[in-house]
């Protein structure tokens, strides 16, 4: 698995600091985060599924036993094991046989993941969600974690929500609420949600 940063610098930091002064004191106490992203789309989908409703350290330990029974994670490596295969790697028969879908289909061309990259945020959520077991949330992170799109920010994360309260000190937060501060960050929304997941974290 390659792995390196989500890529922002000064344009970014300064845009939220002068969108959102909150946001702003946050990130000067915080300083600047690394936050690993997944640059091969393939590897980030697979992994997504992985991580979906499990912890981290779940997820990783998954992940680690895909590879050394797979040795590599391409789609054609994938579509040739079984979903009983998969499964034996710590994951569940759903998630197994759904990570066993997405790449018979794209080894079937049914998508093209490469041609994601040249497409807009909400197309390629479109896209992503197709696939049976990904919803938006997924999608959204794949965008993040993988695209590196400028300006995610997840109704559906709940730590981004969870951040969000902690930042403006709220004990609840509407979707309304939630819009408001999106399109304030905007069109920065993946430094701020970064910082958010920072802050649910404390």
């Amino acid at each position: 698995m390659e792995s390196s940063f989500f890529q922002y610098g000064d344009v970014e930091i300064n845009g939220l600091i002068q969108a959102d002064a909150v946001l702003g004191e946050a990130i000067g106490h915080i300083g600047k985060i690394e936050r690993a992203v997944m640059p091969d789309l393939f590897e980030a989908f697979i992994y997504a599924v992985i991580g979906q409703v499990i912890s981290v350290k779940a997820a990783r330990s998954a992940w680690i036993r895909l590879q050394n029974l797979l040795d590599v994670i391409t789609p054609a490596a994938v579509a040739a094991s079984t979903p009983e295969m998969i499964q034996t790697c710590g994951i569940t028969m759903k998630k197994a046989q759904c990570i066993h879908r997405i790449a018979q289909r794209i080894t079937n061309h049914e998508i093209e993941l490469d041609d994601l990259r040249l497409l807009p945020d909400e197309i390629v959520i479109e896209q992503l969600t197709s696939f049976e077991g990904i919803g938006r949330w997924t999608a959204e992170m794949l965008l993040l974690h993988s695209l590196q799109r400028p300006d995610i920010v997840s109704w559906g994360d709940i730590a981004i929500r969870r951040g969000m309260m902690k930042l403006y000190g709220m004990d609840s937060l509407s979707k309304k609420q939630f819009d408001y501060y999106k399109q304030r960050y905007s069109p920065f929304g993946s430094v701020a949600s970064i910082y958010l997941w920072k802050i649910s974290n404390g």
